[in-house]
């Protein structure tokens, strides 16, 4: 079993930044690929990037490329979310998810255990 919290949401200007952190505890957290959701108001929640188990492997969705940066410290059980160069469409709220499998995941059906959310509110 993994726990994960997510902190670090807020409120930001439109051009601003945040980083977001998820603390796990549990199981091996180092043995998890790792990844980040959002979900807008009305919307379906939907993939931003992931991060293998070493951190060697990382994808990104389209809408964040350049902008955002995934890490994680398996020393310190956190993963982490960069977000640079906010956009107001950024606005939702941002979930931590791991997942069993080895490899990294793109779905919300690919991902076992997932954090309650923090809120990133972009105003323009």
């Amino acid at each position: 079993q993994v726990q994960l919290v997510e902190s670090g949401g807020g409120l930001v200007q439109a051009g601003g930044s945040l980083r977001l952190s998820c603390a796990a505890s549990g199981r091996t957290f180092s043995r998890n690929a790792m990844g980040w959701f959002r979900q807008a108001p009305g919307k379906e929640r939907e993939f931003v990037a992931a991060i293998s188990w070493s951190g060697g492997g990382i994808y990104y969705a389209d809408p964040v490329k350049g902008r955002f940066t995934i890490s994680r410290n398996n020393a310190k059980n956190t993963m982490y979310l960069q977000m640079n160069s906010l956009k107001p469409e950024d606005t939702a709220v941002y979930y931590c998810a791991a997942r069993v499998a080895v490899g990294l995941g793109y779905l919300v059906r690919e991902y076992d255990y997932w954090g309650q959310g923090t809120q990133v509110t972009v105003s323009s």
